[in-house]
């Protein structure tokens, strides 16, 4: 290729990055080459590129978007900027294989924000989490943040919101490597009665926790059968999104075999770190030692 034919190239590719990082949403292949001028045949070619190095990304409908790189760049400095619309995707397609809420939440003075949420197919117990200040200690969202290093507990005595609420702060503790043994917390009638949720770590490029993923939903549907299968679909798709955010462990944090590319969990049951979870996936209030303690504790009523 020639001097000129390769600066061409470039300024053509650069015209087409422009109109997807300036367009107020998505914008369609029919649009960008509309907006550039450019032959379709060259749109198709360059937007193939841009692609392949992370410039553009296309959404479930095929629709273009900044890509990766750009992600990247807004998270060298920490910023969440962004972090909802590229997650967006996750969230849905986690939507769309549970029929539960699902929320992206993040620590922020003291007790996890929801920054996202996708709206459960059901009626019955379906909540808009949206605004609503959780705590940190009795949340799936809260204990994968405070297992990994991504919240603090706030001083004072933890609060009891129900019987099942884990108030004892070395109880907490014991919980906490219990998740971040096997890759992810479950609630059941902590925060609320009857709640039942599931949550994944969501990492940004370093290995740095930055957020966290949820499900959840009655325990009349969340039922113990049915927990593995969702922490197995919650960890694919959390997964999926720290790619997007930049990290690329040299191995999968949870188990062998990493998630299919498009987040979709493997068919043999859920991966896990260090050895199989529970068999339910979720405590068992007369199970693990950990949660003992934590009941004994909370009869003698620890702070």
């Amino acid at each position: 290729m020639s001097s000129r034919g390769g600066t061409q190239a470039v300024d053509r590719a650069a015209r087409l990055l422009t109109e997807v990082v300036h367009a107020p949403g998505s914008v369609t292949f029919t649009e960008l080459a509309a907006a550039t001028g450019l032959a379709k045949s060259t749109t198709s070619r360059l937007l193939l590129a841009l692609e392949r190095n992370g410039l553009v990304r296309r959404d479930d409908a095929g629709r273009f978007r900044p890509g990766e790189m750009f992600v990247w760049f807004a998270w060298r400095g920490g910023a969440e900027a962004g972090l909802t619309e590229v997650a967006q995707p996750f969230l849905n397609r986690l939507g769309q294989v549970t029929g539960e809420t699902v929320n992206l939440g993040v620590g922020r003075d003291g007790v996890v924000e929801q920054i996202a949420q996708v709206d459960s197919a059901y009626l019955i117990g379906a909540t808009n989490w949206l605004g609503r200040a959780v705590p940190l200690h009795c949340s799936a969202i809260g204990k994968v943040l405070l297992a990994y290093g991504a919240a603090e507990l706030p001083a004072g005595r933890l609060e009891r919101r129900t019987d099942q609420t884990i108030t004892s702060r070395a109880a907490l503790a014991e919980e906490l490597a219990a998740v971040r043994q096997r890759g992810y917390a479950v609630i059941d009638g902590e925060l609320e009665p009857g709640l039942v949720a599931v949550a994944a770590p969501v990492y940004r490029d370093g290995g740095t926790v930055v957020a966290a993923l949820s499900v959840s939903g009655p325990g009349t549907r969340l039922t113990t059968p049915r927990i593995a299968d969702v922490a197995a679909a919650c960890m694919a798709q959390a997964s999926a999104l720290s790619a997007v955010l930049g990290h690329h462990p040299e191995r999968p944090a949870h188990g062998d075999d990493p998630p299919h590319g498009d987040g979709r969990p493997h068919r043999d049951g859920p991966p896990h770190r260090d050895g199989p979870p529970h068999r339910d996936g979720r405590p068992r209030r007369d199970g693990p030692p950990h949660l003992a303690h934590a009941a004994q504790a909370q009869r003698e009523g620890a702070a």
